[in-house]
């Protein structure tokens, strides 16, 4: 008897080694147990090359309607890219594209699994990161100086009757360079420390936010002012009732706390920063194949959820060989389960909140037992009678550990 969901959730397909996977996914863990309706989106890169990518732009909205997405590893395109796939053009990063239409907070956390040890010994809790999913470099202009000449940044208000224009030098290039002009909004740095607060509330975790401020005064300074401000008008006295805190630190004395502590807390990051310290955080805790990463409006309602990690190309041209890969699996699968949680929560669907905490308990399990990909596997103190599995088996057997949990 499959479950029942009453409302839809948007299916963004990716690329490469991470699509293959998806497929395995959707064929032993979604199809037999659910009965849902799924909203599907191809991202992969030659589709959205064929559409200019609005597929993109169209998924991003379809998630806004329906609260729900799920999305799998995609290609962001570089000049190797391009050639390979005969593009139009470079095109964004798809994931850029979307969070700036859904201008959420992405937090991404560790899946721990006792068994696999940590590079780091002394992180014994999750470290979650909240990565500010807009603008920055993510929306920015870069381009190639090729001449002599001065670089401004211009600002021309709407209304010239009541503003002045803005004119900043750059800089005076005596030789060919590169220049590069990024913005973000007080609007979207609010919302990003609302859902910092308000997630720190549910997890019952401190918070800390790292930012640069002394050298970007303006700009970092910005999120340093508004973090405050929210702090001590709408959530000081909450923290203090869960004896938790809010903090600001310089990221390179951020950086230190972090190494230095066990964990169990949350790191707000800009954009580009969350980007970099997430895929760090992810291997201090022992493997880049074990990281969720959902995007979360700041009213909590709007949600997309997909794996830290990227497409996994190395094993796909092996794949595409026909030579047998093992691949973790586990971030895509939990990818599904996150964004299955959501909805739950949404419809108050109690039997697929069941089932999607089930599928994730008995993959936590399955890993403890000792069934591993060769990731995970290498990581583990080396036992001879110990082998690992490649992707499909590992599906498999996964899906059988799983039926005897729910009882088929």
């Amino acid at each position: 008897m499959k479950i029942k969901v009453d409302n839809p959730i948007v299916e963004m397909d990716g690329d490469e080694m991470a699509r293959v996977i998806w497929g395995y996914i959707k064929k032993y863990f979604i199809y037999p147990y659910l009965d849902i309706k799924i909203i599907y989106f191809d991202l992969g890169l030659k589709n959205r090359d064929y559409t200019n990518d609005k597929i993109t732009i169209d998924a991003a909205k379809a998630i806004i309607k329906y609260n729900v997405g799920v999305k799998c590893a995609t290609i962001t395109p570089d000049k190797k890219r391009m050639e390979e796939f005969h593009l139009k053009k470079m095109w964004k990063s798809p994931n850029g594209t979307i969070r700036n239409i859904i201008n959420g907070t992405i937090f991404r956390e560790p899946i721990i699994i006792n068994k696999i040890p940590k590079f780091v010994k002394n992180w014994k809790n999750p470290i979650c990161i909240a990565r500010h999913a807009y603008a920055d470099q993510y929306d920015s202009v870069d381009f190639s100086i090729e001449n002599k000449g001065k670089l401004y940044i211009h600002f021309i208000p709407d209304d010239l009757s009541k503003y002045n224009e803005k004119k900043f030098t750059i800089h005076h290039f005596k030789s060919p360079g590169i220049g590069m002009g990024m913005y973000n909004t007080e609007k979207s740095i609010y919302n990003f420390a609302l859902s910092c607060f308000n997630y720190s509330i549910y997890k019952k975790y401190s918070l800390f936010l790292s930012t640069k401020n002394t050298i970007l005064k303006y700009y970092d300074g910005k999120y340093v002012d508004i973090f405050k401000d929210l702090y001590k008008s709408k959530f000081e006295s909450k923290f203090k009732k869960l004896n938790i805190k809010y903090e600001h630190y310089l990221i390179d004395d951020m950086v230190s706390k972090v190494i230095k502590s066990n964990g169990g807390f949350i790191w707000a990051c800009k954009n580009y920063d969350g980007d970099v310290q997430s895929d760090c955080i992810a291997q201090g805790f022992g493997s880049l194949g074990m990281m969720t990463s959902i995007l979360l409006t700041s009213d909590g309602k709007t949600f997309k959820s997909e794996a830290a990690h990227g497409t996994i190309t190395r094993h796909y041209r092996k794949y595409k060989k026909g030579i047998i890969t093992s691949t973790n699996p586990i971030a895509l699968l939990f990818s599904w389960t996150q964004a299955l949680k959501h909805r739950a929560f949404l419809d108050k669907n109690k039997n697929l909140k069941f089932f999607s905490e089930t599928v994730e308990k008995s993959c936590k399990e399955f890993v403890e037992r000792g069934n591993m990909t060769k990731d995970l596997f290498f990581l583990t103190e080396k036992n001879n009678e110990l082998k690992y599995l490649d992707t499909k088996s590992f599906i498999k057997k996964l899906k059988i550990f799983l039926q005897k949990k729910l009882g088929y």
